[in-house]
């Protein structure tokens, strides 16, 4: 599961990526209007967004949902009030979202997890039934989100406005203190994403919470086959639907991203699933495994260095910089946080935020929790 987690927060830096890149315009995430075929730099960028664009930031959600699993049994196991003290540490999460979506990145996903969890929180505590159910209602509320918005060609409006254009120039030629300002005088308009997603966010975090329950991530070869299951689907649903992003004219790119993502997620978690079965990658998976312990500490500080590189108050390469350029940042940010979680974790057991954040947790009402976080237990 820390290989996965470690997977999910390289992958949203690809997804993300774009965004710094493009200086803070979340349309450049559903294309431009220009035929994927018409160059080698189009063509990168349109088989970047078929296998990362959404994908990855779905995996980390379903992620969550099973971080939030695992602390519910805990609670179970050891008959303590439930959800109790997950509240308080869900407030601190979004506080620590706010804090990020001021100071750092103004599409954060922490904050609209953390509004999530405490929904699924409550829900979790009434069994599958429940659960289920919860999933048909958010899973169709988010659907009609989606169509709706899709009719309307909110995308096109969004490019086409001059807050698009206030935006590349606030991040390209702006400073650090004119960008956090800008990002508080147009907190709604830019948290409406975040807003927006809360029901596919419940409806992950449900599946997250399914397929622990399930045994998914069991060495078993009842793991095996439900590993299989998830394959088949992320294959032979989840690929060919993700593939409508090259249909020309941009037509699908809004429902791919937030209706047919996940489902190509699933196969990552039983691709990664099969190389570790089978010992494949293990130098890769040890960085990942590191990454994915202290996700919330590689989280932040990828959006910070790509803060760095692209805006106008650091190295200033935004919009500067073609499509094999910027997967080459990505990379070199990846390779930093890959070194940094190693030399980390040669001194410390968990993340810097992680270890701040557990001690506000649990403080002051049980000091003795404040030690170093298991195997499983992490975000």
């Amino acid at each position: 599961m820390d290989i996965l987690r470690g997977f999910a927060i390289i992958g949203t830096l690809g997804t993300n990526i774009w965004i710094f890149a493009n200086a803070g315009k979340i349309t450049s995430l559903f294309g431009d209007g220009i035929p994927w075929w018409d160059s080698w730099d189009t063509f990168l960028s349109a088989v970047i967004a078929v296998f990362i664009n959404g994908k990855l930031l779905g995996l980390l959600t379903i992620m969550f949902g099973v971080g939030l699993e695992i602390k519910y049994q805990k609670a179970q196991r050891n008959g303590n009030t439930w959800p109790g003290l997950y509240l308080w540490s869900m407030l601190l999460l979004f506080v620590d979202g706010l804090l990020h979506y001021f100071f750092v990145f103004e599409y954060d996903v922490l904050m609209s997890y953390a509004v999530t969890a405490v929904f699924v929180s409550f829900i979790v505590n009434h069994g599958t039934r429940w659960i289920k159910a919860a999933m048909w209602i958010s899973g169709l509320i988010h659907l009609i989100l989606v169509s709706f918005l899709f009719l309307l060609f909110i995308n096109d409006r969004f490019s086409q406005g001059g807050f698009a254009h206030e935006t590349t120039s606030v991040y390209l030629y702006g400073s650090y203190l004119e960008q956090i300002i800008f990002r508080m005088d147009h907190f709604w308009i830019l948290r409406s994403e975040a807003i927006f997603i809360l029901p596919m966010n419940v409806f992950l975090f449900l599946s997250g919470v399914l397929l622990m329950r399930s045994k998914v991530f069991s060495p078993s070869e009842h793991g095996k086959v439900i590993r299989r299951r998830l394959l088949k689907w992320g294959l032979f649903v989840g690929l060919p639907l993700n593939m409508l992003y090259l249909v020309p004219n941009d037509m699908f790119n809004w429902p791919v991203r937030y209706l047919f993502a996940p489902v190509l997620s699933l196969a990552y978690v039983a691709i990664i699933g099969w190389f570790q079965e089978n010992g494949k990658l293990t130098f890769v998976f040890a960085y990942l495994e590191k990454i994915g312990k202290m996700a919330l500490s590689c989280y932040m500080l990828q959006n910070i260095l790509a803060s760095i590189v692209f805006y106008g108050w650091g190295l200033s390469f935004g919009n500067k910089l073609n499509s094999i350029e910027v997967i080459a940042v990505w990379i070199g940010i990846s390779l930093i946080l890959a070194g940094f979680a190693s030399l980390w974790f040669k001194r410390f057991q968990s993340g810097p935020v992680e270890f701040v954040w557990k001690r506000l947790s649990v403080f002051p009402m049980d000091k003795k929790a404040i030690q170093a976080p298991t195997k499983t237990e992490k975000f």
